[in-house]
């Protein structure tokens, strides 16, 4: 039985073939529309989200099967104190695939070893995000065409920005990507990152503080929101927080084609009048997302 923890449990052909069906549900949804009748997925979110659990709950009702779970820890037994292990093994008994996210680093992989169906790891504190990733391997393939070659700056909050990890791990195994690392010094991309999937495999890549610097460099910006959550102390969050916004008029330096992509939710580092920019495709992104959670349950519970 396959679980996905961590992108990199994914090969690269695996990646692409998760692509090719969520193309192929683009482009022929009604094929889809009943291979997951009489399935179920839990959804167990010990942590808030919006577009992730939704996104998850919409791709198995697109898929003919059905949803339960809790959108709050509040809610479970957990507030009674019981252990994320239990939990699982007694979820397991009642639904066919796991969606999770914790506040916790390495609880899905916990969970996993107590799962009689397939876990996959919806978000576990600042560590992973996986399925995210898979969203942006398919915008960037979707708008972009290839994987290889491209520039990528990430801006923002590249400490505690799983989404970010997880994407310098997957695009690091793809000839000629250049990583641009833009954040304040008290954000910078972990050395465990930095070192696994960039300076181990020779990758070339630069740090700053300066957006404007290096904006007209990129194929893609990818934005993060500085993380209220995950601050200790509300002084350095209100210190960061808005250390980089993205406007139009930023927007100038930038290439033709470059494209714009953010996990969402954003508060106000991309500001709302580059919606309408044919560059910004964040919205876009969301939607890619639903179409690859949809191959990976459809992969998990090995359907045809």
């Amino acid at each position: 039985m396959n679980h996905l923890i961590d992108i990199m449990d994914l090969s690269v052909e695996e990646i692409d073939e998760l692509i090719a069906t969520a193309r192929d549900i683009i482009a022929n949804p009604e094929k889809y529309q009943e291979k997951c009748r009489y399935k179920k997925l839990a959804t167990l979110f010990f942590e808030p989200s919006t577009r992730t659990r939704l996104s998850f709950e919409a791709a198995m009702m697109e898929l003919g099967g059905k949803v339960l779970g809790f959108s709050d820890a509040g809610s479970s037994s957990s507030s009674k104190g019981e252990s994320v292990s239990d939990t699982v093994a007694v979820v397991s008994g009642y639904a066919d695939i796991i969606a999770m996210r914790h506040p916790k680093e390495g609880a899905p992989m916990v969970a996993s070893m107590k799962s009689g169906v397939p876990i996959i790891n919806a978000g576990d504190g600042g560590h992973n995000h996986p399925t995210q990733t898979l969203a942006d391997l398919l915008t960037i393939k979707m708008e972009k065409g290839h994987f290889d070659n491209l520039t990528i700056g990430f801006c923002g909050d590249l400490k505690f920005g799983r989404t970010v990890h997880s994407l310098v791990a997957a695009m690091s195994r793809y000839p000629g990507v250049k990583f641009v690392l833009i954040s304040p010094d008290e954000l910078k991309l972990p050395s465990y990152v930095k070192n696994t999937y960039i300076k181990d495999k020779n990758i070339p890549y630069v740090q700053t503080n300066s957006l404007d610097d290096v904006i007209g460099e990129l194929d893609i910006l990818y934005m993060t929101r500085v993380q209220k959550e995950r601050f200790f102390n509300e002084e350095d969050y209100l210190r960061l927080k808005d250390s980089y916004i993205l406007t139009a008029d930023k927007m100038k330096n930038a290439s033709d084609d470059m494209i714009v992509m953010h996990p969402l939710p954003r508060v106000n580092e991309i500001s709302t009048d580059i919606d309408s920019d044919k560059r910004a495709c964040y919205f876009r992104q969301t939607k890619y997302g639903k179409y690859m959670r949809m191959a990976l349950i459809l992969k998990l519970l090995e359907v045809d």
